[in-house]
C-alpha cells in the first residue's frame, strides 16, 4: 500500500491505496464523487477528465499513487455555494448535453481551455472537443455553450 495525501474540490484525503489503483477509481469508488466517468479506459474518450495542479487530465491514465500532494477538482468541485459556473449555466441554456455521460469531462475541458486561452476560438474550441467523446449532442450545442461564455 502507498499512501496519498490529496486535495480534491478543495477537501483533503489521506488514504492508503494499492499502487496500481487508477486516479479514476480512486476518485469514483473511494471517495465516492462519480460525476468523473469512466468510458474507455483508454484515455480517448475524455468521460473521466479531471484538473491536476490546474491542468485537465484523463484520470485513467493516471495512478492515484501518482497524485500525492496534489490538487485535483472534479466536476462537483466546479460549481460552489450551489451556483452552477458560467459554463454550466450555458451549458444548460443551449441544451449542450443529451444523455449526459461526456459532459463531467467537457466541462473540466472547457474549463481548463477558457482558463488558458481566455478567449478561445470556434475552431480552438472545435479542436479542444476532438479529445472528447460525445456520442449524442454533434457538438453544436456543446461549441456554442462554450463560444458564448468565450465571447466568441
Amino acid at each position: 500500500m502507498i499512501a496519498v495525501d490529496v486535495s480534491v474540490n478543495g477537501r483533503r484525503y489521506r488514504e492508503e491505496v494499492e499502487p496500481r489503483l487508477l486516479l479514476s477509481d480512486f476518485i469514483r469508488h473511494r471517495l465516492g464523487l462519480t460525476g468523473t466517468h469512466v468510458g474507455c479506459e483508454h484515455g480517448v474518450c475524455g468521460a473521466c477528465t479531471v484538473r491536476l495542479d490546474g491542468v485537465a487530465v484523463r484520470s485513467c491514465l493516471l495512478l492515484a499513487a501518482q497524485v500525492d500532494d496534489a490538487e485535483i477538482v472534479t466536476v462537483e468541485g466546479l460549481a460552489g455555494a450551489g451556483e452552477l459556473t458560467a459554463l454550466q449555466q450555458a451549458f444548460r441554456r443551449h441544451h449542450a448535453l443529451q444523455c449526459g455521460f461526456c459532459t463531467p469531462g467537457i466541462l473540466i475541458a472547457a474549463e481548463d481551455l477558457l482558463a488558458r486561452e481566455g478567449a478561445p476560438t470556434r475552431d480552438e474550441i472545435v479542436d479542444m472537443l476532438s479529445g472528447q467523446l460525445c456520442r449524442c449532442t454533434g457538438y453544436t450545442a456543446i461549441v456554442d455553450a462554450i463560444a458564448e461564455v468565450a465571447g466568441t
